[in-house]
C-alpha cells in the first residue's frame, strides 16, 4: 500500500475509502471533505517530514498527485555523508 493510501486509512479509521479509489482520481471529488484534506496533507508532513506549502497543496488532487510530490521531495533531500 502506498504512502498516501496508508495515511487516507489511518485518517479514515478504515482501508476501504483508500482501496476503492484509483492513484488518478480526485480526493474532493471523492467524497473527502476540506478539512480531511487539511487533515491529510498534515498527516503528510508529520509522518514524512516534507513541507506542503498552500501553492503545493493547489497542484495536488490526486493519489499519483501526492505521492510524485513525495517522490520529487525525497529526490532532492540531501544525501547523508553526501558533499
Amino acid at each position: 500500500m502506498s504512502t498516501i493510501r496508508e495515511l487516507l486509512t489511518e485518517l479514515t479509521g478504515t482501508s476501504e475509502y483508500a482501496e476503492k479509489l484509483s492513484d488518478d482520481t480526485d480526493l474532493a471529488a471523492s467524497g473527502i471533505d476540506s478539512g480531511d484534506l487539511v487533515r491529510l496533507i498534515l498527516l503528510i508532513e508529520q509522518h514524512t517530514g516534507a513541507e506542503i506549502t498552500a501553492q503545493d497543496m493547489e497542484k495536488l488532487s490526486t493519489i499519483a498527485d501526492y505521492e510524485r510530490f513525495l517522490a520529487d521531495r525525497a529526490d532532492s533531500a540531501p544525501q547523508p555523508g553526501g558533499a
